[in-house]
């Protein structure tokens, strides 16, 4: 076990005023209970306005960032912390800010040749017959900068493009369309430059929502995920490459489909992932033979290199 008195005084950040608030509560309490553990001095913090005069009040040594969604995976809190001079957990504000933005990450993706589903941002008026020429059908609406598959409806129909736009509206104004890909979800856990096992999805819903993740007792996690050792090697690389090209670092997760022809789709990067009793990084950690503890002490040793 690491050496805990180097962390010196640590605040868990969570909660937050996002629509991924009580995610982040659970999962910030889940890490406070293991830095507690541990002996490490770890206080909460459910963050709001004056979240950085209590930091400077608190004179704390280090934040471990446990929010999820806007104003706390977007960059906004990890700017913060830099100005304060508060070193944090995780990727920095540039590549916080990119991986929030479903949008910008995949244009990126696309630049660098890393293969991802046809999309479109939705702006003004949309011609539903353009839209479907494009990407076809079935595809999927979602909202730009929410997690948690927050917002995100699967469009069957021409007519239901307009009121998927509606509802991903509901949680942000930027939409974006995307190409559905027709094959089995992946996601591989990013922990210091390594890549943890792959974890293969299986739920009997529509696909893999915010239902499905944090609430339905019938989804499968597969891990081992089922592929051969070369092949999943060969995922986990394209991972760590997808990881790399937004200049995210620390920890995280890449989501990915694979096709029918086992070609690989890459969907998102979750630089603060969560760290629930459903999440899944701490699955594919436990599958690398990482303990919780371990996880939560080797995510904070992040905050070391700043």
């Amino acid at each position: 076990m690491t050496d805990v008195s180097r962390f010196g005084k640590v605040a868990v950040l969570m909660g937050g005023p996002s629509s991924e608030r009580e995610i982040s509560l659970r999962s910030g309490a889940a890490v406070l209970s293991a830095l507690q553990e541990v002996q490490v001095d770890a206080t909460g913090i459910d963050v709001s306005g004056d979240v950085f005069e209590r930091l400077r009040a608190g004179k704390f040594d280090r934040a471990f960032i446990a929010l999820h969604g806007s104003l706390g995976e977007d960059g906004c809190i990890q700017g913060g912390l830099e100005v304060i001079g508060l070193p944090y957990s995780g990727s920095g504000v540039l590549a916080s800010g990119i991986c929030m933005n479903k949008h910008m990450t995949k244009q990126i993706w696309s630049g660098h040749g890393i293969p991802t589903p046809r999309f479109r941002l939705l702006q003004g008026v949309v011609d539903p017959d353009a839209l479907v020429e494009e990407l076809g059908l079935p595809m999927i609406l979602k909202p730009v900068s929410q997690g948690s598959s927050i917002g995100i409806t699967k469009v069957e129909t021409r007519e239901g493009i307009v009121s998927a736009r509606k509802h991903a509206c509901d949680f942000e104004d930027t939409v974006m369309a995307e190409q559905w890909i027709e094959g089995e979800e992946y996601t591989v856990a990013i922990l210091h430059d390594q890549a943890l096992p792959a974890i293969r999805l299986e739920t009997p819903r529509t696909f893999y929502d915010f239902d499905a993740k944090y609430q339905s007792s019938d989804t499968q996690y597969h891990c081992p995920c089922g592929l051969s050792a070369v092949r999943e090697g060969e995922i986990q690389e394209q991972a760590l490459q997808a990881f790399a090209t937004m200049a995210a670092s620390g920890w995280g997760r890449v989501d990915l489909m694979l096709d029918s022809r086992g070609q690989p789709w890459f969907l998102e990067i979750n630089t603060v992932p969560g760290m629930t009793d459903h999440s899944l990084v701490p699955m594919a950690a436990a599958a690398q033979g990482i303990s919780f503890v371990e996880l939560v002490l080797r995510i904070l040793e992040t905050s070391l290199a700043q």
